[in-house]
């Protein structure tokens, strides 16, 4: 996760200004060794950095990864910004022969490691680009890894942006508006992020192709429609990193454009690479800093080779989806495309399918297209396909090659060919070809991704349970899938099949099973209002809120009777009192994370039908003695049983 011992540039101006004078001057020495031909061109490899969610047995985050690191004493596993995630780095391989299956044989042996690992303090492993179960409750700063990196990160992001929360806006089948505070909405993605090794001369032709395959790449690949209960974009991590780690303030200006951290680019590539990491220095200012090597010229004259220090930490706080690396393997400097807009999951066999893909495609296009690719394709309509294959993956419709406009199914089957054709040239294992490429055939002509499986299992199970059973259960078969490594256009629909003891899991917090759908009232309303929605909608407690959504009382179906009763009301009287006039204002409330058995208490002590749930003042839930009852079902069928 690059260099630990990094401060942020508020903390000192001169600090900030020798990093980025050293950035300065690792991008002259950079340019310099690019024109002396000090660069490896003559060998092409891959590589893969997989990051995983860890999971309880209720299939909820476990915060544990300092634990499972400790456990695994491996250095090829790191630290990732939430205390339920995980990462591992793996060796390169060079392109060719089987490096396919080495790429999925090392996948597998790290995954099972990590996975033992964190069996041994009662959790799983998931694969998943976002993680269906985890609650925005999760995402706190106590639940940060320790690790100062992230810390600054995120200081230096709330410091650009004023102070204000990280504001966050999606809409999908449903809808997520939110606020957050600090940066740990970006725990909330896991990817698979391949990395390819280029030549410095062919550089700008491949990058460019990269940006032109990515819109179907990842339409065929997406695995991440949940976030807080949400069903939203088939790869939701893509804005959900563009906006949580957004330094941009809103409302923009709209005389001035600012350029996010987190973006896709917005032209070709011209003749070298160089140009990328001028753009972002120009745009993009260092946010941290860190302890810098040698001047790298030094370096150069003592026959060495300078890691970049300074260029290597700015180039890893700008994020390019697909982003450029330098980096150092086997003595030798080396240029490479790091693609960081895989998810991981829902397989191993699935994820090297997609980069095999990817890969073929690269090659592939290269050899029938070259740099052709730039006259054929406006960036635009291949910016406007990235975002397109994010919000619906292969429901996507894309603008191709002459302004052709083609569904996703019909251009991933005409590309699969050229993908064919780019791994034979690199002289892949024809039965690796034939094995990955068929992956990706195959779940395309089913037309199941892990998006498309995840949005169907829940639409299935949906009205059997709470979402949050759902959730869990679409998350536990994951687990199951994933161990056996089949590939997911073969995996059958989740059903909700809940265990003796699995209940217990997903009734412990209010937040787990309230009332989210709510029919209320403002106090200035007409009590018939009232007596409407209880008739309409069969409901016997209706809240009142405020403009801003304040909870400010509430009125029950056993408090309008008393009301009634107690008057003698001529109709036309009647039908004139405000709800003002009969709610109950000193209305107990709980918060979203109060455990169920302090619920229940409050409920008696009180002696209440329900109870309205509150965050910041805000009403955002009720439960009732209904929702006990379901409860008290569990505990009954438990007891019996144990008799």
């Amino acid at each position: 996760m690059g260099d630990h011992n990094i401060k942020t540039s508020s903390e000192n101006q001169e600090g900030l200004r020798d990093f980025t004078r050293a950035l300065l001057e690792d991008v002259r020495a950079f340019e310099y060794m690019l024109n002396a031909g000090l660069i490896e061109s003559d060998v092409h490899r891959i590589g893969a950095e997989q990051e995983l969610f860890l999971v309880d047995q209720a299939a909820r985050p476990a915060m544990i990864n300092r634990e499972v690191l400790a456990e695994l004493s491996d250095p090829h596993f790191t630290t990732e910004l939430g205390k339920f995630n995980i990462e591992f780095n793996l060796d390169p391989i060079d392109f060719g022969g089987d490096c396919l299956r080495q790429l999925e044989t090392n996948l597998n042996t790290y995954i099972d490691n990590a996975r033992q690992a964190a069996q041994k303090f009662g959790a799983d492993i998931v694969l998943s680009g976002t993680l269906p179960t985890v609650r925005k409750s999760d995402l706190t700063l106590e639940n940060m890894t320790d690790n100062p990196r992230y810390f600054e990160l995120n200081n230096a992001l709330n410091r650009l942006r004023g102070g204000s929360d990280f504001e966050f806006f999606l809409k999908g089948i449903d809808e997520l508006h939110i606020r957050h505070d600090s940066l740990m909405l970006e725990a909330c993605n896991t990817s698979f992020q391949v990395h390819f090794q280029v030549s410095p001369a062919k550089f700008a032709r491949l990058y460019n192709i990269t940006q032109l395959v990515t819109a179907p790449v990842m339409a065929v690949a997406t695995n991440s429609p949940f976030l807080f209960r949400k069903r939203l974009w088939c790869e939701t991590r893509i804005a959900v990193f563009q906006q949580s780690v957004d330094k941009r303030n809103f409302p923009q200006t709209p005389f001035r454009e600012q350029n996010p951290r987190v973006n896709f680019g917005d032209r070709w590539v011209e003749t070298s690479v160089l140009e990328i990491f001028q753009e972002d220095i120009s745009r993009r200012r260092a946010i941290l800093h860190g302890d810098l090597e040698d001047n790298p010229f030094d370096i150069l004259k003592r026959g060495e080779l300078p890691k970049f220090k300074a260029l290597s930490l700015y180039n890893g706080t700008v994020y390019r989806w697909n982003r450029p690396c330098y980096g150092i393997t086997n003595g030798k400097a080396h240029l490479r495309i790091e693609n960081r807009v895989l998810p991981a999951g829902p397989t191993v066999l699935d994820e090297v399918a997609n980069a095999a893909f990817w890969f073929g495609l690269i090659n592939g296009i290269d050899w029938k297209y070259g740099d052709k690719v730039k006259d054929l394709m406006d960036f635009d309509d291949v910016k406007g396909n990235f975002v397109a294959a994010a919000r619906r993956g292969l429901d996507s419709q894309f603008v191709w090659f002459d302004q052709k406009i083609i569904p996703a199914k019909e251009l991933i089957n005409q590309l699969l060919p050229l993908a064919q054709k780019g791994l034979e040239s690199a002289e892949i294992d024809q039965a690796d070809i034939d094995r990955y490429l068929g992956v990706i055939e195959k779940r395309v002509n089913a037309f199941q991704t892990g998006c498309k499986w995840q949005i169907h299992s829940f639409g299935q199970m949906k009205d059997e349970g709470t979402t949050e059973e759902c959730l869990a259960t679409l998350t536990q078969a994951m687990i199951k899938y994933q161990k056996q490594g089949i590939p997911v256009h073969e995996w059958k629909l989740a059903e909700l099949e809940p265990s003796d003891e699995s209940w217990k899991y997903h009734y412990a917090q209010v937040e787990q099973y309230m009332t989210r759908d709510l029919f209320t009232v403002h106090e200035d309303d007409l009590l018939e209002m009232v007596i409407s929605l209880m008739k309409w909608h069969h409901i016997r407690h209706v809240p009142v809120e405020d403009d801003n959504h304040n909870f400010v009382g509430l009125i029950s179906f056993r408090t309008l009777i008393r009301y009634i009763l107690q008057r003698d009301f001529e109709c036309e009287n009647f039908l004139s009192v405000t709800v003002g006039e009969v709610m109950r204002r000193d209305m107990p409330t709980v918060s979203p994370e109060t455990h169920t058995l302090d619920a229940i208490d409050l409920m008696k002590q009180e002696r209440v039908s329900c109870l309205p749930v509150v965050s910041d003042g805000r009403l955002v839930g009720i439960v009732t003695q209904h929702d006990f009852m379901k409860i008290a079902g569990y505990l009954i069928e438990e007891k019996l049983k144990k008799e």
